[in-house]
Order: structure tokens, then sequence, then C-alpha cells
């Protein structure tokens, strides 16, 4: 019996939680997080700010031909030319969103529900490539479909993603022998 009685003795309660220590950690914990987000928010919208100069982007005409090709798939952001990092993010050009391409012979369509939509006339094409990434995004080689254009005094990389990976190859060839065609159009001005 008394062997019972130690036993019994022996066991001691659960501790009281500090509730008040708990709490106070996770408020600080949700206050550090608030902050990291809003001075992201903050660097997003100053780099808009030193964008600033971007001109309005241009809209689809009324009458822009007969499609040449169309894609849908994902806008994945634009950059300063030939540099893959530098985000533009002035005038939407920096929110990701799907896409419906498309190409006619007034120029490069490009619809975003969701964003702002935006039209590449046929003269200010400038490349076609395949690539593996831009601005936060990378995928395999040639996984990317990356448009040069020029927009105002700036060369702009647009990078587009297919539903559809094979229709990358169609899109460069034709946009390239556009441009191509363009260009030899305007040099024997």
């Amino acid at each position: 019996m008394t062997s019972l009685y130690l036993l019994a003795a022996e066991k001691k309660s659960a501790e009281v939680t500090d509730w008040a220590a708990r709490i106070g950690w996770l408020v600080g914990l949700a206050l550090f997080i608030a902050l990291i987000y809003w001075l992201m928010r903050e660097g997003w919208k100053w780099r808009a700010t030193l964008q600033g100069d971007l001109p309005e982007l241009p809209t689809s005409p009324a009458e822009p031909g007969a499609p040449r090709l169309t894609m849908s798939g994902r806008y994945h952001g634009s950059t300063t030319a030939g540099q893959w990092l530098d985000r533009i993010v002035a005038q939407g050009l920096g929110t990701r969103s799907r896409v419906e391409l498309t190409l006619t012979d007034a120029g490069l369509d490009v619809v975003r529900p969701g964003a702002r939509d935006f039209f590449v006339p046929a003269a200010q094409l400038r490349e076609a490539r395949l690539d593996k990434g831009i601005a936060g995004k990378v995928l395999t080689e040639g996984g990317l479909l990356v448009v040069t254009w020029a927009h105002g005094d700036r060369l702009i990389d647009s990078g587009f993603r297919s539903d559809h990976a094979a229709e990358h190859n169609d899109w460069v060839d034709t946009l390239n022998q556009m441009i191509d065609k363009i260009d030899k159009t305007e040099g024997a001005r």
C-alpha cells in the first residue's frame, strides 16, 4: 500500500502554459511577416516609379487582320532586353497572368484576363527566341518564348509559355520571318 502511495506522491501535474508569452510571440511573428510584405510591396511600387517614363502601351487596332498564329498559355513578365532579371513593372508589364497571343500582319496582340492587355505593332518587333528564364521564372532550355520589341526608347523582352510547348518553334520562325520581311521593306525605302 505504501508503494502505491509513493507513486501517487511522485506524480506532478503538467506545467501551466504561459499564454501571454505565447500570444506575444505569435503577434510579434505576424508583425514581422507584415513588415516584410509591406517592404516588398514598397519596393515594387518604387520600381514602378523609377520606370514611370515608360509610355502608355498601345492597344489593338480595330481591324488587326487575319490571325497568322494563336497561342494560349502564360505571360511571365517583361524585362529590359538582354537583362533577364531587370523586371519591368510599369504599365502593368510586371503582372504574371494567363495570356492569349494572336499574331497578325499588324502585330502581336497580347490579351491577358485580369491584367492590362497590350499590342506590339509589327514595326516594333525586333526578335523572337527560345530561352530558359525571365525575371524569377526559370524553365528548361527552350521552355520560354521571348519576344523582343521596342517601346519608346527601350527594348523590352517579354516572356510567354504556351500550354503546348511544341508551338514555340513555329512562333519563333514565323515572328523572325515577319521581322526580316519588315526590315527589308523598310530598308528599301
